[in-house]
């Protein structure tokens, strides 16, 4: 009897699902896409109503021979790629490819799940033809942005460069966001906090708040210290006292994004990073004897909808665990966004039964760590609410007024197992929690002390990965499967680079934004790319003709790109900058010019003399007390592509270099090396021993000369804490040493 043939995209799922389907089926994965628009040209016939011509992706023809010998001998062939866009494309090469439409069927599974896997054969569908045209749609229009735009950033800056319609939007927020902190200028403003006490000596801590039923405005340390002495000058009365109580409710499970933003806060994980672990959470993993198992649900997702056999059970075993007191009524129930595609339920478990330190062991560290951030938020949103008592106090002081708040958890609810984290990993309740004693309005109150503090305005933080992600959403630029790529596509660029978490834009990524953006306005704009997204969503909802969206893009596109191929060496010119150095080889004046790798020197005498040297020499090296282990000459400090380093000063007769020390020895045992400042592939700034490879130390942070006084350690790491500044830490026992407690 003729078996039937079942193709997915990843063999990690195959484990998973032969458990359920047996002997009956072959399963075989076409390991990700199998056609593609070729590589050495544009692929789309823009003449032709946009046809487009695609190639057997380089090394899948093996794949692809296999899977029509398989469908042949098959008596039915299940086509089960990912339940989106890039699966169902990736279906309908597939079935393009076999060519046998007798007998091929399209089943989805938002779980890899026996129920889900044997409910999804029994509803079989043919292959969604809208959902194959919006991501038909989104490759060309990616395609010609790329091949459009990118030669035209190799004429004007140099080759090799590129842009991406979406991509370089992200790039423009980095930017934006870096001008705006360039351009920012720090304000000074004061606050006044009042100790007072009641008549039995309790203490309240009390904040300025109103001046004249006005809300304090302080810029200036002599105001604030006139409302100092006014202030203890003053007669302190109860005015009015309001108890009251304040309900926090439960967040929705996880979405793509907000997934991405908790593990980064959490756990510091990129985009990247999660999806990849989500990814193996989903297809499967080994649990013991139960053999390979999907834990979580599909994870590109942006609804927050919950199947109901899943709020069933995870009631149920809330109930059971928990008590009555922490189920709700009802189910709770997430609206998702109106943008949002409702195909995919929200990511969660499962096995809502299946607690985490069940399956500890089964797991790598990062797999437990996200499946249990997944866990714990699913079954969070359906317990109850935690509840507080607040005391809100407002102290009349004549012109004066001072207010006091506290809150006490009186019912844990939901945060019995769940709390979501601020920016910086802090939890998200933040706020006054001074004790407040019992008082009577009109109550008379003495002051304690008066304490006025200095404050300065910030500008707004560079964007985290995680925080760029949430931006992207907010605007509506790019989908839960892109949000990852389009992170680490800028990384992969250089296009940005990250600096103790943040994002920051390199110099090549600043200069191709401000091309991008001068020439080309409205293509690489939030608003227009937002608007392409919405086209996009109406042609998967079969409301758009691909070719026509396509159309009212390129016409435009392409006479804006026309109308600047004329002036590309002008555009090219304007790069250009003169300084006041001279070629020391030629004597004529040198000029600064874009390369690959960033700005440079070069003679200005080119093509006739070709003389070039990193643009951070152009002030000269800096003199140290280091000698050169070669030829005995002084060393000094140079700039190069991957920061400063120490380079011969009798450069070019010696060409040796090395890392700049940080003053800091090796802390191994026996080394005697020194700590230097490294760079990996990727550009990311390290620290380690000189002795490499014989000695191994390597730290992420600068370590600093200072034992810890907790546990003994011969060093401790440079951090910064946005919230409470520079800081050090142990890297054994944790302990922080904070620059005010010194």
């Amino acid at each position: 009897m003729a078996k039937n043939l079942l193709i997915v995209e990843s063999p990690a799922k195959s484990k998973t699902l032969k458990r359920f389907l047996g002997k009956s089926f072959d399963i075989l994965a076409t390991v990700g896409h199998v056609r593609d628009l070729p590589k050495s040209k544009l692929g789309v016939d823009t003449d032709d109503g946009f046809s487009v011509h695609y190639e057997t992706i380089k090394g899948k023809s093996k794949i692809l021979k296999k899977l029509k010998d398989s469908a042949k001998k098959s008596e039915m062939v299940y086509l089960a790629p990912d339940p989106d866009r890039e699966g169902e494309a990736i279906a309908w090469h597939v079935a393009q490819l076999l060519n046998s439409p007798e007998k091929i069927l399209r089943v989805t599974f938002n779980e890899i799940t026996k129920t889900a896997v044997l409910g999804a054969l029994k509803n079989t569908r043919d292959i969604d033809e809208n959902l194959v045209n919006a991501q038909q749609a989104r490759r060309v229009l990616d395609r010609l942005v790329g091949y459009k735009v990118s030669p035209f950033l190799w004429k004007t800056i140099a080759r090799g460069l590129s842009a991406g319609r979406v991509q370089s939007v992200a790039l423009r927020i980095i930017c934006e966001r870096e001008a705006e902190i360039d351009a920012f200028v720090e304000e000074e403003y004061w606050n006044i906090e009042a100790l007072l006490a009641d008549k039995d000596g309790a203490q309240i801590l009390s904040k300025l708040a109103r001046i004249d039923e006005a809300k304090p405005e302080i810029k200036t340390g002599q105001e604030a210290e006139k409302i100092s002495e006014d202030l203890k000058k003053s007669r302190f009365v109860v005015e009015s006292i309001k108890k009251s109580e304040r309900i926090r409710k439960p967040l929705p499970p996880f979405i793509t994004s907000t997934l991405q933003q908790e593990a980064a806060r959490k756990f510091y994980f990129t985009p990247k990073k999660t999806m990849m672990i989500a990814q193996q959470l989903y297809e499967g993993v080994e649990l013991g004897g139960e053999g390979a198992t999907g834990l979580i649900t599909y994870m590109r997702t942006d609804s927050t909808r919950i199947a109901e056999s899943a709020l069933t059970a995870v009631r149920t075993y809330i109930k059971e665990v928990f008590g009555t007191s922490y189920l709700p009524d009802k189910a709770n129930r997430y609206k998702s966004k109106r943008s949002s595609q409702d195909a995919h339920e929200a990511i969660r478990p499962t096995y809502p039964d299946r607690a985490p330190d069940e399956i500890k062991g089964f797991l790598t560290k990062d797999q437990f760590k996200l499946y249990s951030l997944i866990w714990n938020r699913f079954v969070a949103c359906q317990m109850s609410s935690a509840v507080y008592d607040t005391t809100s106090v407002d102290i009349d002081a004549g012109r004066y007024l001072l207010h006091a708040y506290t809150q006490s958890l009186k019912f844990d609810g939901f945060l019995k197992i769940y709390e979501e984290s601020g920016e910086n990993g802090q939890n998200g309740e933040n706020g006054l929690t001074d004790f407040i004693p019992d008082l009577k309005v009109g109550d008379e109150l003495s002051l304690v002390e008066v304490r006025p503090s200095q404050h300065f305005t910030k500008p707004a933080p560079r964007f985290t990965q995680a925080s760029l992600v949430k931006t992207l959403e907010a605007d509506g630029i790019g989908r839960p499967s892109t949000y990852a790529s389009i992170v680490s596509t800028l990384l992969d660029r250089k296009y940005a680079e990250t600096r103790e978490r943040r994002l920051f834009p390199t110099e090549l990524g600043k200069t191709v934004n401000k091309i991008l953006v001068e020439h080309f306005p409205s293509i690489f704009s939030v608003e227009f790319t937002a608007h392409m997204e919405t086209d996009l969503d109406q042609i998967e909802m079969g409301k758009a003709d691909w070719v026509d969206v396509i159309r009212e893009f390129y016409n435009p596109f392409d006479e804006r790109l026309e109308s600047l191929l004329s002036r590309q060496a002008e555009i090219k010119a304007s790069l250009t900058e003169s300084t006041q150095e001279v070629c020391e080889n030629c004597g004529s004046p040198m000029v600064i010019k874009w390369g690959r790798n960033g700005r440079f020197l070069a003679c200005s005498a080119f093509p006739e003399c070709k003389t070039t040297k990193p643009l951070d020499d152009s002030e000269g090296p800096v003199e140290t007390d280091e000698t050169c282990d070669k030829c005995g000459s002084p060393m000094v400090i140079r700039n190069g592509r991957f920061g400063k380093f120490l380079a011969c000063s009798a450069y070019p007769k010696c060409k040796n270099t090395r890392a700049v020390p940080t003053g800091v020895k090796c802390p191994k045992d026996g080394c005697g090396g020194d700590v230097v400042e490294k760079r990996s592939k990727k550009g990311k700034l390290f620290y380690g021993c000189t002795n490499y490879p014989k000695c191994d130390f390597v730290a992420w942070y600068k370590p600093a000369d200072k034992a810890c006084p907790q546990c003994g350690s011969s060093y401790m790491l440079e951090k910064v804490s946005q919230k409470r500044g520079p800081y050090l830490t142990c890297p054994s026992c944790k302990h922080k040493i904070y620059q005010e407690s010194e």
